[in-house]
């Protein structure tokens, strides 16, 4: 991996923060952008710009076929059988709520949905509403000693009863990789749906949904070095076309009269009001960006990175390490973040003393609630990679942490 030429494409990296050159490890909240999706925005804004579809002149044609050549991005991106199974969203929260809003008349009561336990928020809260609404139940599914999804359990839980499973591809705040084939499966032999958020996974493995067999799949631009107010919904057809619309208005119809009104085909059906235009062709660009690159020598270059920062972490007396990363012993299914604290300082104000470094972290519960609760903690740091990080980038943190940790009092 030539990572200089790539970070050279990333023009909010070469920039100072006080008297230090940034160090950005906060990409899993959200990503820098190269240069080739910020110039597509900003030609399709120059010459292009129109709402899509129905409309006759040349610029709406242009606008509608540029929108709906990156829908068949994504479907190659992922690997989707049908073009309709591609949904585009404002991010991965709004797809989700749209899958819940959409499930609704289909739950009742005694239907049991297993949720991650380290679920973001965006996969936990969508739920409970849904089980508000239907009087099923949402039931956690347990962790193991080192914070990783407890299997055995999971296949306790996994009874006839349960309809759905909400899963994380690999978890914001710990980096954890679930292997949600094999989970699929087993809730797919009780009959129960499943929808994995894949947030955090598209930008650092190939994603094969048809592999994957889930039934939803979920993501967002913006933690993909594409643009934020755009995300995918990727549902097995059959299933998406069930989904009862969250939003209704234009676009979405079939016919409207004041007696009542008839709904459109997939994918119109479930994209009501003007899209994320802009946004979308910032993703298609995106897309086109990682499909440049050789994503197996990326992994390994993430894989290396990864074991680097948990040693490098590891190596301070003061550092508290959460989940797998605390045995130093990085399993190299660990993806993407590396979740910790500096003994008991609160994380926000270690946050602040890395940024006069320089160096830009996460801080707080990382929409991760239930997670803290079960670790004991109300928050952490999180450091987090992205292909633009370099070796100097994790050498530059840890001596930065060091460097906390002595004016702290810490270093002994």
């Amino acid at each position: 991996m030539d990572i200089s030429s790539l970070r050279a494409q990333f023009p909010a990296l070469d920039q100072q923060i006080g008297d230090y050159p940034l160090v950005y490890l906060d990409t899993a909240a959200t990503s820098q952008k190269p240069r080739q999706v910020l110039d597509a925005m900003t030609q399709f804004l120059a010459t292009d710009n129109a709402n899509v579809h129905r409309a006759a002149h040349t610029l709406s044609a242009r606008a509608t076929a540029s929108y709906e050549a990156v829908r068949a991005k994504v479907q190659a991106f992922i690997r989707a059988s049908r073009r309709e199974e591609v949904i585009f969203t404002h991010g991965t929260t709004e797809a989700i709520n749209l899958v819940a809003h959409g499930l609704t008349a289909q739950f009742g009561p005694g239907d049991i949905i297993l949720v991650d336990s380290a679920a973001h928020h965006a996969n936990l809260v969508p739920w409970q509403e849904l089980a508000k609404r239907s009087g099923a139940r949402v039931v956690p599914i347990p962790l193991s000693a080192d914070l990783r999804l407890d299997e055995a359990a999971f296949d306790g839980l996994l009874t006839e009863n349960v309809k759905l499973v909400a899963l994380s591809h690999i978890s914001n705040v710990l980096g954890t990789v679930n292997d949600v084939k094999r989970l699929c499966a087993k809730a797919r032999a009780k009959g129960a749906l499943t929808l994995v958020d894949g947030a955090q996974a598209v930008a650092h493995r190939q994603v094969d949904v048809a592999d994957i067999e889930c039934d939803f799949y979920v993501f967002s631009g913006h933690k993909m070095y594409g643009p934020d107010g755009v995300g995918i919904l990727f549902g097995r057809y059959d299933v998406l076309d069930t989904l009862t619309p969250l939003l209704t208005g234009g676009e979405m119809i079939k016919s409207v009269s004041f007696d009542g009104s008839s709904f459109g085909e997939l994918p119109n059906r479930l994209e009501a009001g003007t899209p994320p235009i802009v946004s979308v062709i910032g993703l298609g660009a995106a897309i086109d960006f990682l499909n440049a690159i050789d994503r197996d020598a990326l992994k390994q270059h993430e894989e290396e990175l990864m074991r680097c920062l948990t040693q490098g972490l590891a190596a301070i007396p003061a550092v508290k390490l959460y989940g797998s990363a605390g045995d130093t012993r990085l399993p190299p299914e660990n993806s993407g973040a590396v979740a910790f604290n500096l003994a008991d300082e609160h994380h926000q104000d270690v946050g602040i003393l890395l940024d006069k470094y320089g160096i830009a972290v996460r801080c707080g519960h990382h929409c991760a609630m239930p997670l803290m609760a079960l670790i004991g903690i109300k928050g952490c740091c999180r450091a987090s990679i992205g292909l633009y990080t370099s070796k100097d980038d994790i050498d530059r943190f840890v001596a930065a942490l060091k460097d906390c940790a002595e004016l702290l009092g810490l270093d002994d």
